[in-house]
């Protein structure tokens, strides 16, 4: 049996899980699933994963869930290049420091970002307080300005002269609220430059392609069902309480 992921490219740990395995040539049948449908909810899925979450991994009887772990062990399974997770103790140190941190917050304030930004308004037509998108906004802020000066400081990549899992997990995460339509990189030249990085190092038509569904969110959700954002209610009520 083929090795099988289980993606939706509008997440951004999906993402990552894509470009990682394409980047390193690995061969797998791509499992689309539709989180705004609700997809994760069925049966067949529910054996794959009992988090019910994307991204999802299968291998023969073996099945993994969240996207560290899938890399992880896509990377020890396939002998991929030392430089994602390096054996060096101090460099795989720092990438373990970021994946450690970033859960959080730039995962949890990029997120924040593009569902008060984007999805909240433009598809469920309920109005964000400004004050509400002002702190979401100065949050996201400070974890990109940790970005820049705790994890970055002086090196071209997090872990050092070369991209890691990192740098991969960072960038899928800071361009999620560039899909709302912030401009993350504005005034940051140092970011700015790292993302250019970054893109090399991943290729731009593999960057690009990854990431083709969340800078079109913008003109998607002009399209989408309302309805289907009622599974997120709960979570969308709970920021106004």
């Amino acid at each position: 049996m083929a090795l099988e992921l289980y993606l939706d490219l509008f997440s951004q740990p999906c993402r990552s899980v894509y470009i990682f395995a394409k980047k390193n040539n690995i061969s797998f049948d791509f499992k689309k699933l539709s989180l705004l449908d609700g997809q994760q909810y069925g049966e067949d899925f529910g054996k794959i994963s009992l988090i019910r979450k994307v991204p999802a991994l299968r291998d023969g009887d073996f099945c993994l869930a969240e996207s560290i772990a899938i890399m992880l062990y896509l990377a020890e399974k396939f002998k991929t290049p030392d430089f994602w997770y390096p054996a060096d103790l101090q460099q795989r140190a720092r990438v373990n420091e970021y994946l450690s941190w970033q859960h959080t917050a730039i995962r949890m304030h990029g997120s924040e970002i593009f569902c008060l930004r984007l999805m909240i308004p433009k598809v469920m037509g309920v109005e964000i307080p400004e004050d509400k998108m002002n702190a979401a906004l100065d949050d996201l802020n400070s974890s990109l300005k940790l970005v820049e000066e705790k994890f970055l400081q002086d090196r071209p990549f997090i872990a050092g002269d070369q991209i890691s899992l990192a740098d991969l997990v960072a960038i899928v995460e800071i361009m999620q609220p560039v899909g709302a339509g912030v401009d993350v990189f504005e005034g940051r030249p140092k970011l700015s430059a790292w993302r250019d990085r970054v893109q090399e190092a991943i290729g731009k038509e593999l960057f690009d392609e990854a990431h083709q569904y969340i800078l079109g969110a913008q003109e998607s959700v002009k399209s989408m069902d309302s309805s289907k954002m009622q599974v997120f209610k709960p979570k969308i009520l709970r920021l106004f309480m």
